[in-house]
């Protein structure tokens, strides 16, 4: 039976990077114990002198906040995991911390991304790692949308959806994440909520392409309207609901990605455009691009599934095949003309 955590709970927050530390600031202030687990010693060090995250130095941590690199200390007593890893490390993070966690401790992801080798979501690569499989369960969340952490931790308005197959589990992560600033909503599709958060970002990186080219508003429109369509395609194609990737996990954080200049897809992607490379635009790009791993698995996961995405392609033809962001638009501007819909 789900243990539904109480409104004033013992969270262990998995993750130092920006969503790590934007997780502690929402969830601080309302009779939470909080401890945030980094698998870095020096970033813990860090943290405890200056109080902040170096990947979000906009966040004070709050003095209460403990900080800690021993999974024992984080997650014993927890009554709710936030886990805030990124998604190609998921696996081996959760794999020595596995011995910590208590069965039945609920756990939210705000990770946004498809694992490579296996094509799992990664609430799929937790319950593998944590239960030894990958099929659906009712102890586990996701909190996903248009939220890009600087503006949020500035405490700009944003809204996004917590999604979980238990509804009640959905529910309390709402009213455990709602600010005046943060509205949450709930949603009962899990697996749409996380396969829109990872695709998007395939699109924000052609975005953050065209930016660099400065191909004009014409072409980011058309980016934005055509790619909702093949992710929504190949969302669909995978048992998520077509409503999930027009709401707020879809299109809402589609649209986010894609403009903000905080975004580390769409810069990654500017910068390509302005003909910099692959490695040397990861090598500006504060913390990880999920958008980079993310593309080799949505492509895999398309073909798998016969379902057609020509921006994904392109974008796998940059970043992967060494072709140019010209021969890559040239190469979708030139497909047979074909109906809309």
């Amino acid at each position: 039976m789900l243990k539904l955590p109480p409104m004033s709970a013992k969270i262990a927050i998995i993750g130092d990077g920006a969503m790590g530390a934007l997780t502690s600031k929402l969830l601080a202030g309302k009779g939470n114990r909080l401890c945030l687990w980094s698998a870095f010693p020096e970033h813990v060090e860090h943290m405890r002198t200056h109080r902040v995250s170096r990947y979000l130095p906009d966040v004070r941590l709050e003095e209460s906040l403990e900080v800690t690199s021993e999974g024992s200390e984080a997650l014993r007593d927890a009554d709710l995991v936030v886990s805030a890893v990124p998604c190609q490390f998921i696996r081996r993070v959760w794999s020595g911390l596995a011995g910590e966690f208590t069965r039945g401790t609920p756990i939210c992801s705000v990770t946004k991304g498809i694992e490579n080798e296996t094509l799992l979501r990664p609430t799929q690569v937790l319950a593998d790692v944590l239960f030894g499989s990958s099929g659906p369960r009712e102890d586990l969340a996701v909190l996903s949308g248009p939220s890009i952490a600087h503006e949020v931790a500035l405490e700009k308005p944003a809204t996004v959806v917590s999604a979980a197959i238990n509804p009640e589990l959905a529910l309390r992560v709402q009213q455990l994440f709602v600010t005046p600033y943060f509205r949450v909503y709930t949603n009962s599709d899990l697996a749409g909520v996380e396969l829109a958060g990872a695709t998007k970002n395939v699109i924000a990186i052609a975005a953050g392409i065209l930016d660099g080219m400065q191909a004009g508003d014409n072409a980011k429109a058309a980016l934005l309207s055509r790619g909702l369509v093949e992710i929504t395609r190949l969302g669909v194609q995978l048992g998520g609901h077509r409503d999930t990737f027009f709401g707020l996990a879809g299109m809402g954080d589609l649209v986010t990605t894609c403009v903000s200049p905080f975004g580390r897809n769409r810069s990654f992607g500017e910068a390509i455009g302005k003909g910099r490379s692959v490695k040397e635009a990861l090598g500006i790009t504060n913390g990880v691009v999920e958008g980079v791993a993310t593309t080799a698995s949505v492509l895999d996961l398309a073909c798998r599934q016969r379902v057609e995405m020509p921006i994904t392609q392109a974008v796998h033809a940059v970043v992967f095949e060494g072709q140019s962001p010209q021969q890559a638009i040239s190469a979708l501007m030139s497909r047979p003309a074909r109906p809309e819909y």
